[in-house]
């Protein structure tokens, strides 16, 4: 009796959890981590549709739409919410601003295409690079909005070859032809392009893409080109899903979510072609409980990376990047596959990163930062990795990061300062208590690359059951605690 009472209570139990994982499917990628984090739900929104095509749109690639999706928000927002759904076809508009409880829902065989002209996105102040300044209103944005999710099987595309510069080294010559001869361009260098005169005039004010100085709103106004968007900016949203989409071609980062909660990321694929300019798939920025899970990257810069506000900007925000779960990703080229920084002066904890591939990507694991940051990153969990023909370091942190990539810096040569120790205090970055396990890298250039501060080494940090096969070994400096279990490193002949 008493074993068919125990039997009895297993099944309730059992049929409980299904119920329970029915509910929420996503209850399953924080059921059991390493740190306190809270379930995270996909939002839910009303029975209740509209169609796109009803507010007068026109899905012929060439009529702009940017009225009847401003008309189709509101009167759906009136409403309460529900799906605002775009049928097949490509829309060719200006920026869409989301509203809480909107679900824009892409058909099958759905195109989003914003217009290549400036005029069609106003300046607003926002934070770019982790410092608050201005920038052309988002292609798609949402601001304080509650319940807002972007979902269906279509694409959406940002059109980001008008905004962006180029780099000769990065294209092919034909390539290179093509492209600056499209538009009335400048040339800074003979292998810089700008795509105009106004991009010019910004990017010579500019430090790390912020222009510097007190502008008047009229000088602002005559550096629009160069204050190209981020795609996808979400601003203080609470319960955000972004599901099934396809994300390309964004003028600057492809998708920004700063200072929201709760946020799932599902089978999405956000790409950028190799030489995309500031082309980065994901940053997630002083964000808290989120989930990027079962999605494809495919960037210009880094995969996916997290992020926390810049300097004093970042410091003074205050708000960490903390609890997220990244699991089942995978990162084509871009400079780094999960990166940490280098913006992270708000700090960044808790965070588990696994059953990832990188596939080509410049570094693999990327943690970065630089003296003037501050900001603490720790209890950060990474196992299960795998990475093939990594065209830098398999594992990188550098708390000497200048802008430029692990590639650009190996080919230089460029060589810093790593001996001379300089006073600690609230801009001294610190990265510390991060697990490191089960990761397999075939064909890197450099195995590691650990390179702190010597007034703030880089401290506790676990490598267990780690293989790469490198052309060059590990490089050491300003590091404490460091464990080694089982850590073999083959170099390639």
């Amino acid at each position: 009796m008493n074993k068919l009472r125990t039997t009895i209570v297993a099944l309730v139990l059992m049929l409980s959890m299904s119920i329970q994982a029915q509910e929420n499917p996503y209850r399953k990628y924080t059921a059991s981590l390493p740190f306190a984090m809270s379930e995270v739900k996909a939002p839910t929104f009303p029975a209740r549709d509209v169609n796109l095509k009803d507010f007068g749109a026109k899905g012929d690639g060439t009529a702009l739409c940017t009225e009847a999706f401003a008309k189709a928000v509101d009167a759906l927002s009136k409403k309460g919410g529900g799906r605002l759904v775009v049928p097949q076809g490509v829309w060719y508009t200006g920026p869409i601003v989301l509203k809480s409880n909107i679900n824009l829902h892409l058909e099958k065989g759905a195109v989003i295409l914003f217009a290549a002209d400036e005029s069609l996105y106003p300046l607003i102040k926002t934070s770019f690079e982790g410092l608050e300044t201005r920038r052309c209103q988002s292609p798609i944005s949402a601001n304080g909005a509650v319940n807002v999710a972007i979902t269906g099987n279509g694409a959406i595309d940002g059109n980001g070859l008008y905004w962006r510069p180029l780099k000769k080294s990065k294209v092919t010559e034909s390539q290179w032809k093509k492209f600056t001869s499209m538009q009335q361009g400048v040339f800074k260098r003979d292998d810089l392009w700008l795509p105009s005169a106004g991009y010019a005039k910004g990017d010579s004010l500019a430090d790390m893409n912020v222009p510097r100085g007190n502008l008047s709103d009229a000088e602002w106004e005559s550096l629009r080109r160069f204050l190209r968007p981020v795609m996808v900016s979400l601003v203080g949203c609470k319960n955000v899903l972004l599901k099934d989409v396809i994300f390309q071609n964004s003028p600057a980062w492809n998708i920004h979510p700063l200072m929201c909660e709760n946020i799932i990321i599902d089978n999405v694929l956000a790409r950028n072609p190799a030489y995309a300019q500031n082309g980065d798939a994901l940053d997630l920025e002083s964000c808290r409980n989120a989930l990027i899970v079962n999605s494809v990257f495919d960037a210009g810069d880094d995969g996916i990376c997290i992020k926390s506000g810049k300097d004093a900007d970042g410091r003074k925000r205050g708000r960490p990047c903390e609890n997220v779960v990244v699991d089942g990703c995978t990162v084509f080229q871009g400079h780094g596959g999960f990166v940490v920084g280098s913006e992270m002066s708000g700090g960044v904890k808790n965070i588990l990163v696994q059953n990832c591939q990188f596939l080509g990507t410049d570094v693999g694991l990327r943690f970065k930062s630089c003296r003037g940051r501050g900001g603490v990153v720790q209890n950060i969990f990474i196992r299960d990795i795998s990475m093939f023909d990594i065209q830098g370091d398999a594992i990188t942190f550098d708390l000497y990061y200048g802008g430029k990539s692990v590639i650009e810096v190996l080919e230089t040569g460029e060589k810093v300062n790593n001996i001379e120790a300089k006073p600690v205090d609230e801009t001294t970055p610190e990265f510390c208590d991060i697990d490191i396990q089960r990761i397999t890298c075939r064909n890197a250039r450099r195995a590691l690359f650990f390179n702190g501060l010597p007034e703030k080494p880089i401290r506790n940090i676990r490598l267990k059951d780690i293989h790469i096969t490198a052309q060059v070994e590990s490089d050491f400096f300003n590091c404490q605690n460091v464990s080694q279990d089982n850590v073999q490193v083959e170099i390639l002949k």
